[in-house]
């Protein structure tokens, strides 16, 4: 009787809400809209603010009743997602103080989920972050955290883009040889890596052998190796999947370049143009061609490509208006 007063719950009170895993799924779910957004159109700060809102989500759940220690880990593993993609969505949108806010934060949820892979992209996007800001020690020393984490021995997907990453860095320092060695890894674990396996879904989502060779593209147009360059370019573009447009705009513009830094002018502007303008807007694409349109006018200003280029940006630049 007093075991049966004692267990109890009084009049009025709720009894606090367990958590578990139906409740992580619900959170989770909310993910594959994220990296559909991205995909679509990336580097948009509507995709930065709804994956910082959905981190605070999954964080508010954690004090809304008692669960097990793996539930509360799987929630820190899921505001780590979100952040995580805050933080890419930021360096895609050249932000890079969000962005490295945003790393700041992640990189401490991360840690307290224990989820190997999560740390992995964290750290792998630092790097990018810095890549993009053209810190290559930093770079290499973030890519580095996420290379030697152990989820890189035991899958090879891992390993594959923590080395290809490695190579466009290296593209920066203008290592030659540390950019052949770093693809031709990437290429050996990404061989290796068994399909069936089931991996995260931003990494599933992102990371291929199109990918590759438009990071390995990255490095070579650093390193002004452009006929390199290029073949990555044409390998990217025929692998892409439908649905990556941004991709495909990204590794576009790189061909231009490619082309441009071979003396190929009309091919070159004849593939810049072609970007259609809706992901000619992208921030990251818009400054690629704007690169672009100062080494076209640089070295050839008087050509005729040169004045197809400047009625095609006056055209670009109205439309946006």
């Amino acid at each position: 009787m007093a075991a049966a007063i004692g267990a109890a719950t009084p009049a009025g009170i709720t009894a606090p809400h367990r958590l578990g895993t139906s409740d992580v799924g619900r959170i989770t779910a909310r993910f594959a809209d994220v990296i559909a957004s991205d995909h679509r159109h990336g580097g948009r700060r509507s995709i930065e603010d709804q994956a910082v809102a959905f981190a605070d989500e999954a964080l508010a759940l954690q004090e809304s009743g008692s669960a097990s220690q793996r539930v509360r880990q799987h929630l820190y593993g899921c505001a780590a997602a979100f952040m995580s993609s805050a933080m890419w969505a930021a360096i895609d949108g050249r932000r890079f103080d969000a962005a490295a806010r945003h790393h700041v934060r992640a990189a401490s949820l991360a840690s307290m989920s224990g989820d190997q892979a999560i740390q992995f992209r964290i750290w792998s996007h630092a790097g990018s972050l810095y890549r993009h800001m053209r810190r290559p020690a930093d770079a290499l020393a973030a890519n580095d955290v996420a290379r030697r984490l152990s989820i890189t021995r035991r899958d090879p997907m891992f390993a594959s883009l923590g080395h290809a990453r490695h190579a466009a860095i290296h593209g920066l320092t203008g290592d030659h040889n540390a950019v052949r060695h770093a693809i031709g890894r990437a290429q050996e674990a990404l061989s290796r890596a068994d399909a069936n396996v089931s991996r995260p879904m931003w990494l599933t989502a992102h990371y291929d052998h199109a990918e590759l060779e438009s990071l390995s593209l990255a490095a070579f147009l650093a390193l002004g190796r452009y006929e390199d360059a290029e073949a990555c370019a044409h390998r990217s573009l025929a692998l892409l999947r439908p649905h990556m447009q941004r991709s495909r705009a990204i590794t576009t513009a790189r061909l231009a370049r490619a082309q441009l830094g071979q003396g190929d002018l009309e091919p070159a502007v004849t593939t810049a143009t072609g970007i259609p303008a809706s992901l000619a807007e992208h921030p990251r694409v818009a400054g690629m061609l704007d690169r672009f349109g100062a080494d076209l006018f640089g070295g050839a200003a008087d050509s005729t490509a040169a004045r197809t280029w400047q009625d095609y940006s006056s055209d670009l630049r109205r439309t946006e208006a």
